[in-house]
């Protein structure tokens, strides 16, 4: 039996569920509408109810699993907040006709800027923010490091050697490459 996944293919929250089905493996069903969900609160509720699917999201061993936590209350609580702002101002606002406020460009790339530089201190250490293996802390971030990529935000990105590894690595993610293809407008 497919999940029903509501929402928007723009929507980077609505990419992140279908993103940790893929990994799961997990069949679905996209029904388009317009809403805005708890993507993470959903990414996890799957990672645990499928835990025995697909790619391994979350950890048994609590050390590890604290690690994951950690990395994933970073990217909603810092990440996401300038991230997304960007996303919003270069991405989406072109879409809907609307004019990019650069103010708000040129603050969100400074604090995004900062919080690049904690990534790659991380990422220097490990292939994955959580640890070795792919987890939720990583998938979290995919479908807004992959709107920026296409912007002049990339390049924030790419002058980090291991956070550039790490994006080239997690946007290439054969689930992710599935969400590409079955969510475009």
């Amino acid at each position: 039996m497919a999940i029903k996944v509501h929402g928007h293919p723009l929507s980077p929250a609505v990419k992140r569920v279908v993103a940790c089905l893929e990994e799961k493996s997990i069949p679905y069903e996209f029904v388009l509408i317009d809403l805005s969900i708890e993507s993470r609160a959903i990414t996890q509720y799957i990672a645990h109810a499928y835990a025995d699917k697909g790619t391994p999201l979350i950890s048994n061993d609590p050390k590890k699993m604290a690690i994951v936590s950690i990395w994933t209350e970073v990217e909603s609580q810092r990440f996401d907040g300038s991230a997304s702002k960007l996303s919003f101002e270069i991405v989406v606002k072109p879409i809907l006709g609307m004019t990019t406020d650069e103010g708000v460009v040129d603050h969100h790339q400074a604090t995004l800027a900062q919080i690049l530089d904690v990534y790659e201190s991380r990422l220097s250490q490990s292939k994955y923010l959580g640890g070795d293996e792919f987890s939720l802390a990583d998938l979290h971030h995919i479908p807004i490091i992959n709107n920026l990529f296409g912007t002049k935000i990339k390049a924030l990105f790419e002058a980090r050697p291991h956070v550039s590894a790490w994006c080239n690595d997690i946007l290439g993610r054969p689930a992710w490459q599935k969400v590409q293809a079955s969510m475009k407008l």
